[in-house]
């Protein structure tokens, strides 16, 4: 009799989930096969799947109708925030019945950016509603008081629980633009697992997505991120939303980049700037001014490089330092570049042009604290090596891009035609590029083409009169 009531008696249904990419293990290990995290695996209970379900064949479905890839399509409208910067990376402004995930480091202005929008927004007429669950209506308040915005008509609401937070949104008539901050502190009560965790944040990002598809709202969620910069949470979360968004800077930086890493209505890779201030975050109208940093006192080792962000061109001052080491192994310090990409700038300049630097620290570092991921670099940065190393300035005004092949080839990039543009309209009068079929023609700029390293290294040291010479 006993034997048979332990016998029906249910086992709950347990699962050994990653906190960081959301890989289920058959039991508890101190490391993740999935993303390599150390103890980020944590046992969540899950129910058991229906008895008999194992082996049933699916149900007959019906026939859905093809369609012609080729037809007359709408554009989607958008919902212009009103911030010219923040409607550029959402792709000409947010969609209704969209899902947008916006990450970024603690206290790097997420929620002064959102609530800047929607007080924008609400002055305009809309419906828009905060929700915050990181922080009482008192404190919201204040910041708004702050920034100046608390004369705008914005909705707010301090919640967590998902279901509530759905209750709340159906009440009256369907807002324009909802913020949840953040997804990280959504939790239902149907899941057994504590706030924060894969289960959780599945659950209440697709009640919410489904929420904005059904009623034509655009939600926008707020994410925290891990130590290595990736929004926290299983990868699915990012492929429920519609765009992706990432808020990066340093606190020690007064300037912000606000990056769309995927967008289904928009282009990728477009970026937005702004500075952060006593009044909240303002948009910077012309971010090469910032990226060039101060041309007034040129110095050896720097050089200005025309780079590509989305469809916006920038310029960029690329900085280096070459002192001699008095250190076996010499430092190699990159801040806003690949360490990877410059070792091998410094290995093709050794092989290629017989440039040593293996017994110099070498330090380089782009202005304004802007990353940059452009192969299109490479010659920027050579040449900013070189000037340091001999101490030599490159020309005022001159802009160079070209990407460096492990041959010590100087390869053409693309938009030169809009990089060399850029360099034209703040002022610059020569630029250094690849040698290319078709170079364009822009009205008073001087153009240099190269075709190996041998010729960058030739040219900056025709330039050292009399300096100390290139090795």
């Amino acid at each position: 009799m006993f034997h048979g009531m332990r016998g029906s008696m249910a086992k709950p249904a347990s699962a050994f989930v990653c906190q960081s990419c959301g890989t289920t293990h058959s039991k508890w290990t101190g490391r993740c096969d999935g993303c390599g995290a150390w103890n980020s695996i944590v046992e969540e209970s899950r129910e058991a799947p229906a008895s008999g379900a194992k082996g049933q064949a699916l149900p007959k479905g019906r026939a859905t109708r093809l369609h012609a890839l080729k037809g007359d399509t709408a554009s989607p409208p958008r919902i212009e925030t009103g911030i010219s910067e923040l409607d550029r990376v959402a792709g000409g402004g947010f969609v209704p019945g969209s899902a947008v995930l916006i990450g970024g480091d603690p206290g790097i202005g997420k929620s002064t950016l959102l609530l800047q929008a929607l007080a924008s927004l609400a002055r305009k007429g809309e419906r828009v509603i905060y929700v915050s669950g990181e922080e009482a209506i008192a404190q919201v308040r204040l910041r708004a008081q702050r920034l100046g915005l608390d004369d705008a008509p914005v909705l707010l609401a301090a919640e967590t629980n998902t279901s509530d937070i759905i209750a709340t949104l159906n009440e009256d008539a369907v807002p324009a633009i909802v913020v949840i901050d953040s997804i990280q502190t959504l939790w239902s009560p149907v899941i057994e697992a504590a706030p924060g965790t894969v289960s959780q944040l599945k659950a209440g990002s697709e009640a919410l997505v489904r929420f904005a598809k059904q009623k034509g709202a655009c939600i926008l969620l707020v994410g925290h991120v891990t130590k290595d910069g990736q929004i926290a949470g299983p990868k699915v979360v990012e492929h429920l939303v519609d765009a992706v968004l990432y808020f990066e800077g340093d606190r020690g930086h007064q300037f912000r980049i606000l990056r769309a890493v995927k967008n289904r209505f928009g282009p990728t890779d477009e970026i937005g700037v702004f500075e952060m201030s006593d009044g909240g975050l303002r948009e910077v109208t012309n971010p090469s001014r910032l990226f060039m940093g101060s041309s007034e006192r040129p110095s050896p080792g720097t050089a200005v490089f025309a780079g590509m962000e989305g469809t916006r061109p920038l310029l960029v001052e690329v900085q280096a330092l070459v002192s001699p080491s008095p250190l076996g192994t010499p430092r190699r310090t990159a801040v806003g570049w690949d360490s990877n990409r410059l070792a091998m700038i410094l290995a093709v300049l050794d092989a290629r042009a017989g440039v040593s630097l293996a017994q110099h620290d070498v330090y380089l570092n782009v202005a304004g604290g802007l990353r940059l991921k452009e192969p299109a670099a490479d010659l920027a940065v050579a040449a900013a090596l070189l000037s340091s190393m001999s101490d030599t300035l490159i020309p005022h005004g001159t802009v160079l891009f070209g990407e460096i092949a492990l041959s010590g080839n100087i390869r053409p990039v693309g938009q030169t035609e809009s990089r060399l543009k850029e360099a034209q309209k703040l002022g610059l009068g020569d630029a250094v590029i690849a040698e290319q079929g078709e170079t364009p023609v822009i009205k008073g700029l001087a153009i240099r083409h190269m075709t190996t390293v041998a010729d960058l290294v030739a040219w900056v040291a025709s330039r050292s009169k009399g300096l100390r010479r290139i090795a």
